[in-house]
C-alpha cells in the first residue's frame, strides 16, 4: 500500500490505519468523538494525501477541459475555483472534483476518495495534437485539511495567510517549506474548511507548523472516521459513495454547483439538459434518521412497505446527535421530509425517516 509522507507523524500521534483506495491512512487517533468535537468546537487537522490530484498545463489546458467537463470554467480568474464532474454519455457521474485556476496551470482535486478514476477518465479524451499535458500528482503532491471555528486563526499564525474573506473553492498562494502551496477554502465538514495543496516534500514542514500553531487553541489530528461523520452530518455528497455511475448530477442536488446548462456541448450534457427541461429527476439525495443500533453498510436497500425504493449511500453513528444517520437515494415520490421508510440490514428491517439536508449547520 502507498503511504503518505506523514506516515511516521501519524504513528507518533497514535494513529490506527485503514486502507483507502490503495493507501494506508489514519482511521482514527484513539478517540473518534474527541476528534469530531475538536472540529466542531476548535480545530482539527487531517491528511488527505491519498486523494486524486491532477495538474494540467499547456496552451489549450482551459479550452480542452472546458470541452469535456460538466461545468463552465471559462469565467474563472486565477485564484478562483469551481466544482465540476466528468459524465458518461448517459449523464452518469464518473467523477466529481474541484478545479482551481492558476496563471500557468489548472489543478484538479477529487472531492472524495476514488483513486486514479479522474486521471484515467480524462486521459482518454486528451487527443493527439491538443496542446495540453496532464500530470498525475497523486503521490508527488500532498493535501491537508484544516477544519473548525479556529481554522483561519491557525492558518494565519502558521503561514501568515489571511483566509477569512476567502469564498468556497477559491484560493491564495503561500510559501511553505520552500515550496509554493495553494491554500484553498473548501467544503468538507460543515465548519470553516481550508485545504493546503503542496508538493509532497513540504508536507512534514506544513504538518508540524500547523500542529505547533494550533496547540494554543486545542488542535487535534483527525482520521477518516471522524471526518466521515462530520461530512454526513453536513449533508455533503462525495465522489465514490454518493457520486458515481449510478447517479446523474441533478439527483444529488448539484444544480448550479457541478454542471452548466448553458456552456454548450460536453459528454452527458443532453441527458442533464433534458432532466432540467422536463423535471424528470428519478430519485433524490436525502438525509435519513435510522432507528436501531446498527450502522447499515453502503448499498443497503430502502423500502416503503414491501416495495424497494432506493438505497443507503453512506451511514454513520453521529457523535453530534447520538443516533445513526445516513445519506441515501430514494425514488422521488419517497424523498419528502418525514417520509417513513425502512432499511434492510442482515435480513431485518429497521425504521428510517427522511430528513432535510444538512443535518448540521454551523451557527
Amino acid at each position: 500500500m502507498k503511504q503518505s509522507r506523514l506516515h511516521s507523524q501519524h504513528i507518533q500521534a497514535g494513529a490506527t490505519f485503514e486502507e483507502v483506495t490503495g493507501w494506508e491512512m489514519p482511521a482514527h487517533y484513539g478517540n473518534v468523538e474527541s476528534e469530531h468535537r475538536a472540529v466542531r468546537q476548535a480545530v482539527g487537522l487531517a491528511d488527505l494525501s491519498h486523494r486524486g490530484k491532477l495538474r494540467v498545463t499547456g496552451d489549450d489546458r482551459v479550452k480542452w477541459l472546458q470541452s469535456v467537463i460538466s461545468n463552465d470554467i471559462l469565467p474563472l480568474q486565477p485564484g478562483q475555483g469551481r466544482y465540476s464532474s466528468f459524465l458518461t454519455h448517459k449523464g452518469k457521474m464518473l467523477t466529481y472534483f474541484r478545479v482551481y485556476l492558476q496563471t500557468d496551470a489548472v489543478m484538479i482535486e477529487d472531492a472524495g476518495e476514488i483513486g486514479d478514476t479522474t486521471y484515467q477518465a480524462l486521459r482518454k479524451f486528451l487527443l493527439y495534437g491538443t496542446k495540453a499535458k496532464m500530470e498525475n500528482c497523486a503521490e508527488s503532491w500532498g493535501l491537508l485539511l484544516l477544519s473548525g471555528p479556529n481554522a483561519s486563526t491557525v492558518i494565519q499564525s502558521a503561514f501568515g495567510v489571511d483566509v477569512t474573506a476567502l469564498k468556497p473553492v477559491n484560493f491564495v498562494s503561500a510559501q511553505i517549506g520552500g515550496q509554493t502551496a495553494l491554500v484553498m477554502r473548501t467544503e468538507e465538514t460543515g465548519e470553516f474548511d481550508v485545504e493546503i495543496l503542496l508538493p509532497a516534500e513540504a508536507l512534514p514542514t506544513a504538518w508540524t507548523t500547523l500542529i505547533q500553531a494550533g496547540a494554543p487553541v486545542g488542535i487535534k489530528a483527525i482520521g477518516n472516521h471522524a471526518r466521515e461523520a462530520l461530512r454526513i452530518e453536513a449533508g455533503i455528497p462525495k465522489a465514490g459513495p454518493e457520486l458515481n455511475e449510478e447517479i446523474v448530477p441533478p439527483e444529488a442536488n448539484l444544480e448550479g454547483k457541478a454542471f452548466s446548462l448553458t456552456k454548450g456541448c460536453y459528454p452527458g450534457q443532453e441527458v442533464v439538459a433534458r432532466m432540467d427541461t422536463y423535471g424528470n429527476v428519478r430519485r433524490h439525495l436525502v438525509g435519513l434518521i435510522l432507528k436501531g443500533a446498527s450502522v447499515p453498510p453502503k448499498g443497503s436497500k430502502l423500502f416503503s412497505g414491501d416495495r424497494e425504493v432506493g438505497w443507503i449511500s453512506s451511514a454513520v453513528r453521529s457523535p453530534q446527535f447520538g443516533q445513526v444517520i445516513a445519506l441515501g437515494f430514494p425514488l422521488r415520490d419517497f424523498s419528502k421530509p418525514d417520509t417513513k421508510l425502512t432499511v434492510e440490514v442482515d435480513g431485518s428491517h429497521h425504521d428510517a425517516t427522511v430528513h432535510t439536508l444538512p443535518f448540521y449547520t454551523r451557527t
